[in-house]
């Protein structure tokens, strides 16, 4: 494993994912923003949210990353196509189970059961997270495909 080359590349492939998601939502195609919901787990504070979501979604784009070098090691190559082929999966993973175990886990979400309360102001986002809008599914999965064919693409096996 090439830790230099999978971190760094880890670092700018999720940089690029992170901003395809942000100009998703500043462009109206989807009303997710990651960095956000996950800042908000650890805080009501929406600006201070936005901080804490932001780094938590780095550190979680460099541990995908290994997961993703360890994946390009087992097959002994790295090709961007191989990269989005793993994206692919893992978009649709985050899609589905993620999208559907999150209100369970997140203290200010509200679920699909159980409406908004005082507390649990966020709305759920549904199957392949519909609820954020109809495009999203599409914009996650392009935003991944880039994230795995930047990482395929560049990283070094030596």
């Amino acid at each position: 494993m090439n830790w230099g080359s999978l971190a760094l590349w880890g670092f700018i492939a999720t940089v690029a994912l992170t901003s395809l998601e942000a100009g998703s939502q500043g462009f109206g195609i989807s009303r997710m923003s990651i960095p956000y919901i996950l800042g908000s787990m650890a805080t009501a504070s929406r600006d201070r949210a936005k901080a804490i979501g932001l780094g938590v979604h780095l550190v979680n784009g460099w541990l995908f990353a290994l997961l993703y070098g360890l994946i390009f090691q087992s097959i002994g190559m790295a090709t961007w196509y191989y990269g989005a082929i793993v994206a692919f999966f893992h978009a649709m993973f985050v899609l589905t189970a993620g999208m559907w175990i999150l209100p369970a886990i997140h203290p200010r979400m509200a679920s699909e059961q159980a409406g908004p309360t005082a507390r649990r102001q966020l709305e759920p986002p549904g199957f392949l997270a519909l609820n954020y809008g109809y495009q999203t599914p599409i914009s996650v999965i392009a935003a991944h495909l880039v994230y795995g064919a930047l990482l395929g693409s560049f990283y070094t096996m030596r």
